[in-house]
């Protein structure tokens, strides 16, 4: 743990309910003059940002730490059009708005001001009067650091780190991410773990960083994703209601601490992505919501402005203004933190007028259609502007509906995403596996329909926290049968799930089987690992990374049929399903094979492309992870008996409710 630099800890001021700053008689006033000078924003910043083309306006707006002849100071700048007055209000001149209001740029909407003589870890808002309306308070659009939470005033921040992770962003600006192995770890940072169970809060950014690394690298993950880290009001919103885009959480340390872990992951060879919200943001009063008085950042129709589900506002993706707002952010987080991908939470919410409305709550586009042509528009821009700039990084679209090409280019008529998350087959998935076994070969279509479509879009294949929350119970707990059982079906699901088409997404816990549904509020159960069954689960994760990574075939044409044959695919009265994973660059195969049956199949034939003996890599029935160890057999020896249209074939035994891997034997 890092002893706290007190220059970046912001100075608490008095707070009235809902964190709003009082003036406070007993402080007098700082009497501090703006500084005569030229304007901060000039016309060119001013022109980009009206057209929505500034990439860099968060080094404009909000508040900057400058140097001006020899002396420090701090700009504030803000956007607020329909304001009559602006001014900023802080500790340092007791929260008095008739101290520093700030020039309006002309028709802009833009307003600025520069303090001499004040620093990083000074508290601010901006006090703002439009016409009609009593004078409010906002936090700043583009702060780049705030308040815990619940207070919600703003804080001067200017980052001291330097980043020592150059080699990882050159190899990422080179690599094909379709053709690579991408196995995701999803967190929730404050319910990972615990400091102590004394000390029961969660880690800190710095602190997180070498147990995370360390535990991520045993597992043989390649990238870590977390839930937003953006800074957010409300605890159970997991981060998804986002009150301050530009600022990283205060929960959990400094920006620069953030910085810290991300440089420490990628110097341990992990990467990270971290969910992104610019579908909705909530309607607290210090927010985004009618920031100047006016529906600025959102419609004022709330047919299109407010989000009947979540209670929030709606971005206005057709005004330029917003949509540099929300595409500035993103390249932010890939440039000032590195982050390698994003995923956009909630795309579909964006792309349909009428998602989760009823007839005349919503309003048609101008051809009459459903279709949000604004969104649609700014999701391509997003995509190509970040690419563009941010060469390797990874956009990733939470995307439920059957909308075509969402990971297809913008120039072939796509959304330009790079992968999409396939809830089809997520919900297909797991409707099969909690399907008692006595049961499944009528259930068989929902294992075997995904193949349909799977090279439609780049999918990663997701078990996401939002399938252990919400009553819908953990994943361990899903699974049928008695408790070996449940533990059988679970590394069973693993194991074919690695072997699908697709990249991978595991939310934490998942991977030691934790019984209880997630909360927010509570760490992980770290202590069912040192139970057998529990330990075999964990062990046999990091073994299907490590297979996964290894073998080109999993994941060389993940997007493309080359990269897959069925062998048995219809064979719903034994639950059994068999197929070829393959490299088409090397002809390398994997023969996967599962009995999803509670009963042992002896004899089971299974058809192989070709002569030789064959490896077995995986028995998820091995007693080292959990299991009785029935099917074990370290190779297997291919004889000329066609079936299922190959030319040879084994008869093998087929342990209950288990996956088997066979490596081929190169031509």
């Amino acid at each position: 743990m890092t002893k706290k630099d007190s220059s970046k800890t912001p100075r608490k001021t008095a707070q009235s309910p809902g964190g709003v700053p009082r003036k406070r008689a007993a402080v007098p006033p700082t009497k501090i003059k703006s500084e005569s000078m030229p304007q901060i924003l000039g016309e060119l910043d001013l022109h980009l940002f009206a057209e929505g083309k500034h990439e860099h306006i968060y080094e404009k707006l909000g508040a900057h730490v400058l140097t001006r002849n020899s002396a420090k100071g701090v700009s504030f700048a803000v956007w607020a059009p329909s304001a009559q007055r602006v001014s900023v209000v802080g500790n340092f001149n007791g929260w008095d708005g008739t101290r520093h209001p700030l020039r309006r740029l002309g028709e802009s909407g833009v307003w600025e001001i520069l303090i001499p003589g004040l620093a990083t870890g000074e508290l601010y808002k901006y006090e703002i009067q439009s016409p009609g309306m009593p004078v409010f308070l906002k936090a700043d659009p583009y702060a780049s650091y705030a308040e815990e939470p619940p207070n919600t005033s703003s804080v001067v921040y200017e980052s001291k780190y330097r980043f020592r992770d150059m080699t990882w962003i050159r190899k990422r600006a080179t690599m094909e991410h379709f053709r690579r192995p991408l196995s995701i770890y999803e967190i929730h940072f404050g319910s990972w773990r615990r400091v102590t169970e004394e000390d029961d809060r969660p880690l800190n950014y710095r602190e997180m960083a070498e147990p995370l690394a360390k535990y991520v690298r045993e597992l043989g993950f390649t990238h870590v994703e977390f839930l937003p880290l953006k800074e957010f009001p409300y605890g159970p919103s997991w981060g998804y209601q986002v009150s301050n885009y530009y600022a990283p959480s205060a929960r959990y340390g400094t920006p620069d601490d953030l910085r810290y872990l991300i440089d420490y992951l990628h110097r341990k060879s992990i990467g990270v992505i971290m969910d992104w919200v610019p579908a909705h943001f909530p309607k607290d009063a210090f927010t985004l919501g009618r920031f100047d008085g006016s529906a600025l950042y959102e419609h004022l129709d709330p047919r299109k402005g407010e989000h009947p589900d979540w209670g929030t506002y709606i971005f206005n993706y057709g005004r330029t203004e917003v949509r540099n707002f929300l595409i500035a952010n993103a390249l932010y987080w890939f440039r000032e933190f590195h982050i390698d991908g994003l995923r956009v939470d909630a795309v579909a919410s964006m792309l349909y007028l009428d998602y989760s409305r009823n007839e005349g709550e919503w309003i048609p586009n101008q051809y009459g259609g459903r279709e949000n042509l604004e969104a649609l528009s700014f999701l391509k821009e997003l995509n190509e502007v970040t690419h563009r700039e941010c060469p390797g990084t990874i956009m990733i679209a939470e995307e439920s509906t059957a909308w075509p090409m969402v990971s297809h280019p913008t120039y072939t008529g796509g959304l330009g995403f790079d992968f999409k998350w396939n809830m089809g087959w997520m919900h297909d998935t797991l409707k099969y596996f909690q399907t008692d076994p006595l049961f499944r070969a009528g259930n068989h279509n929902a294992l075997t329909f995904g193949l349909v479509y799977a090279w439609s879009e780049n999918f990663i294949l997701p078990l996401s926290h939002d399938e252990v929350v919400h009553m819908k119970g953990a994943l361990l707990n899903k699974m049928p049968g008695n408790n070996a059982q449940k533990f059988a079906n679970l590394r069973a699901l693993y194991a074919y799930m690695w072997a699908h088409p697709g990249k991978k997404l595991l939310f934490m816990g998942g991977e030691f089987g934790q019984w209880r549904e997630w909360t927010e509020t509570e760490s992980l159960d770290w202590h069912l690992i040192e139970d057998p069954l529990h330990g075999g689960l964990q062990r046999l994760l990091s073994d299907l990374n490590r297979e996964y990574k290894k073998h080109d075939c999993f994941w060389e044409a993940d997007g493309e049929p080359a990269g897959f044959a069925w062998i048995d695919v219809d064979n719903a009265a034994q639950n059994v399903i068999a197929f070829r994973r393959i490299s088409p660059t090397t002809s390398a195969e994997i023969i996967c094979v599962y009995n999803f049956s509670a009963v042992t199949i002896e004899g089971y034939r299974l058809g192989l492309p070709r002569a030789g003996k064959y490896k077995q890599l995986l028995n998820t029935d091995a007693e080292v992870y959990g299991g009785a160890n029935v099917g074990q057999a370290k190779r297997m020896m291919a004889e000329e008996i066609p079936h299922r249209g190959l030319e040879y074939s084994v008869g093998i035994t087929l342990p209950p409710l288990a996956g088997l891997w066979f490596e081929a034997p190169r031509q």
